[in-house]
């Protein structure tokens, strides 16, 4: 079995608020319907570091100026293995996009734990946003439930 390598951002405004992306636009998608940070899949030759700065620009159209690694996250599925890098970004400048993946929203930080999203999601986001400490799960589902979370 492959083991993907993604990475996934949350940034951060100046209103305590994130952006986040409700995944609604494209065919087969495992996120359909939930809402998730910024990110995506490492390309041949690239860094994470390279690969979620690439992945904002895309996705949003913003240029990020600073970058915070806060973790690691192993997901581990029916048939489906991925670390994915985490990341928070509070310093960034340009202009939002349409994003062809589903619709972005800055998302007051208040509010992020009431959107549907995956349930593994609801466990590290509030470590990510409340904590300075570095994140390392393993978050294992069974037909799309969570049913173990460990530190990894």
């Amino acid at each position: 079995m492959n083991i993907d390598q993604t990475t996934l951002g949350y940034i951060k405004n100046n209103k305590n608020q994130y952006l986040m992306l409700f995944r609604n636009k494209k065919d087969n998608d495992i996120n359909q319907g939930k809402w998730v940070g910024v990110g995506g899949h490492l390309e041949k030759g690239e860094t994470k570091d390279q690969c979620i700065i690439r992945e904002i620009k895309e996705e949003t159209g913003l240029d990020v100026k600073h970058l915070n690694y806060r973790g690691e996250l192993l997901f581990i599925s029916d048939d489906y293995v991925e670390i994915m890098y985490l990341y928070l970004i509070d310093d960034f400048e340009g202009e939002l996009i349409e994003c062809n993946e589903g619709e972005l929203k800055w998302i007051d930080k208040d509010n992020l734990l009431s959107l549907n999203m995956w349930e593994g999601d609801k466990v590290f986001l509030p470590l990510l946003i409340e904590t300075d400490e570095f994140i390392k799960l393993k978050l294992e589902y069974k037909n799309s439930k969570l049913i173990k979370v460990s530190k990894n």
